[in-house]
């Protein structure tokens, strides 16, 4: 998954050629990044939830270094769940949006539910299942690669597959076709 993540931020630092103008400031586009979570009327969270707020922003912080380069700016909202909206469906609660996506579009993960406790109740929250690992916590570096494939598409890379954005990306954006000088024949 480490290749995997190298090879995305090198598509998207190849990306800089998209940037528009000469004088080498780019347009700049917004990443925005949703995290959603229950807040009880004390306006506190269970322990999971307060441990993906941690790793949000920590992948968060990572997204603005990376994709800052090739001008995009990363921004995150937290939205708060209240209680009534929590009981008629814990799987809202902890959930990561990205350029208006679920991260299970941009990770196809399988999402499951499990026992939670503190502000939760009794509830079963959700899951998240990437590559044979069940998380209970989102850890950073899933956010960090939905917001690399997410940034990606915003500088107009795309994926070969569409229907698996995670696989066969194109090593060329569409801005820079090959040179006629520089190809083999």
């Amino acid at each position: 998954m480490q290749e995997g993540i190298g090879i995305l931020i090198s598509l998207v630092m190849l990306a800089g050629c998209a940037a528009p103008g000469d004088s080498g400031a780019a347009q700049k586009q917004t990443l925005q990044v949703r995290w959603q979570r229950l807040v009880d009327a004390k306006g506190q969270t269970c322990e999971r939830c307060g441990s993906t707020e941690r790793a949000t922003e920590d992948g968060v912080k990572k997204l603005r270094r990376c994709l800052e380069p090739v001008g995009v700016e990363v921004v995150l909202e937290k939205a708060a769940l209240s209680p009534s909206a929590f009981a008629k469906d814990p799987l809202e609660s902890n959930r990561i949006w990205l350029a208006g996506k679920p991260i299970e579009e941009w990770l196809q993960p399988k999402v499951g539910k499990s026992q939670c406790c503190g502000t939760c109740g009794d509830s079963e929250c959700r899951t998240l299942t990437v590559e044979g690992q069940t998380y209970e916590t989102i850890p950073a570096e899933l956010i960090v690669r939905a917001g690399l494939l997410a940034g990606a598409q915003l500088v107009g890379i795309r994926p070969a597959n569409p229907l698996n954005p995670v696989e066969g990306w194109s090593q060329r954006p569409a801005c820079c076709p090959p040179s006629a000088g520089g190809q083999k024949r």
